[in-house]
């Protein structure tokens, strides 16, 4: 292996540093993209997880595992890839980490993990705040537009269709007048379309009855074993003291204890004075169910 082709592995499995990543060196992350469609007649899928990610936990993880099972036994589709795409530090919300860390952490929860799953630093080098439309469109047009979509079965070329991977919350928050912009709501469900996890305590039908026109590209995975473990909760378990292990990838709770993080989000909170929070705005990427 080359040198370059090694380095190429690294900075996607995690194991690089993002001191002196920028957008000017940005590389849109292709190395464990699948090279060519196994089976025929099936059209491909990337899965796009937006969200905080602060930090993520095995249940982040798990929506990727579900959602390929779901299109394997209940689609045409193929999924191709899988994507975390963590929030930017624009989106100030209380117990945050830095963008630096939540990419790093992400990274770390699939480096042995997963073969399939990457992490995209696009959204979080930003300085300001991008839409999750905006995160959409930018990995469309990598997929379709620079690399040309993927090879089938017979070596032809088509292109990579891009969906959003959320937990039940998303579609609750899409529901909510107001809180999404409709131009938004329109290409994300319109043309994108959602694979949306349910989650105990989440009514996603009710939710869906305001989204009716997208019925269609909203596709609801079945939990059928009952996960409910939140980044909030592991932030709240880290304030109190008390152990977040096997909640979340070993390797990400090591670094969770060697930074320090989340410890003292209350002491934090409190220094910034009355820093006013941004809400959750239209088109919010932290919107997802990813807190």
């Amino acid at each position: 292996m080359s040198t370059t082709e090694s380095s190429d592995i690294l900075l996607d499995a995690g194991l690089n540093t993002t001191e002196t990543m920028t957008l000017d060196n940005y590389r849109f992350p292709t190395q464990r993209l699948k090279k060519s469609l196994s089976k025929p007649g099936k059209q491909p899928l990337v899965l796009v997880s937006c969200g905080s990610f602060s930090p993520p936990t095995n249940l982040h993880l798990r929506m990727f595992e579900e959602a390929a099972d779901y299109c394997e036994f209940e689609t045409d589709f193929e999924v191709v890839g899988g994507f975390f795409s963590p929030v930017g530090d624009a989106y100030k919300k209380a117990g945050l980490a830095s963008a630096e860390h939540r990419i790093k952490m992400t990274r770390i929860a699939v480096e042995d993990s997963s073969s399939w799953i990457g992490v995209d630093p696009w959204e979080p080098l930003h300085k300001e705040y991008l839409p999750t439309v905006k995160v959409l469109d930018h990995f469309d047009h990598e997929l379709n537009e620079v690399m040309g979509g993927i090879e089938d079965v017979n070596g032809k070329k088509v292109r990579i269709h891009v969906a959003l991977l959320a937990g039940a919350d998303l579609i609750q928050t899409m529901s909510t007048p107001g809180l999404w912009a409709s131009e938004d709501l329109s290409r994300i469900l319109g043309h994108y379309g959602a694979f949306i996890l349910e989650r105990s305590g989440t009514d996603i039908d009710d939710a869906l009855v305001s989204l009716q026109q997208y019925r269609e590209n909203i596709r609801v995975i079945p939990q059928l074993i009952q996960n409910d473990v939140s980044s909030t909760k592991i932030r709240l378990f880290r304030k109190r003291g008390k152990s977040i292990r096997y909640y979340i990838p070993d390797k990400v709770v090591d670094y969770i204890y060697e930074h320090g993080l989340y410890s003292d989000d209350e002491k934090k909170q409190a220094d910034k004075g009355k820093e006013k929070e941004i809400t959750d705005a239209p088109g919010s990427s932290n919107a997802v169910t990813t807190s």
